[in-house]
């Protein structure tokens, strides 16, 4: 059977509190789970010793059984020190999607033609002779 460590949402509406459970892969997120092994309270804030409580001695046994964790729990279990931290690479991530890259063309194709239009008036003038005008 395959194992997952992850989260199980309770709590009302706009008001999400998660349990950290040992659960079958198979089984519907909030449904059925083997064990609870902490809890995960997002609306506290980031340096609260409360935010995240996790029974490590369990997690361990559960990890060492084969339960895979998910990426936020994964990410968790990081910050906590119970397993190594995994490098991750997206370089996709920061690039703009494709019409922002032609939106940023066109403010760049505007921005020069604005540039050579105020060049060339300057430079027109100078080059022609003022008439005078006799009256």
């Amino acid at each position: 059977m395959a194992m997952k460590i992850r989260l199980a949402r309770g709590g009302s509406n706009k008001r999400p509190f998660y349990s950290i459970v040992a659960a079958d892969s198979r089984m519907p997120r909030d449904g059925r789970f083997i064990e609870k092994l902490g809890t995960y309270n997002p609306l506290l804030p980031k340096d609260s010793e409360d935010r995240v409580k996790m029974n490590v001695e369990r997690v361990q046994h559960w990890l060492t059984e084969g339960a895979q964790p998910t990426d936020r729990i994964q990410r968790m279990l990081e910050a906590a020190g119970v397993i190594e931290k995994k490098t991750r690479s997206n370089p996709k991530k920061a690039e703009p999607g494709t019409k922002a890259k032609e939106r940023a063309q066109e403010r760049a194709d505007k921005a020069a033609a604005a540039a050579e239009a105020a060049a060339a008036p300057a430079e027109a003038p100078a080059e022609a002779p003022a008439e005078e005008t006799t009256e």
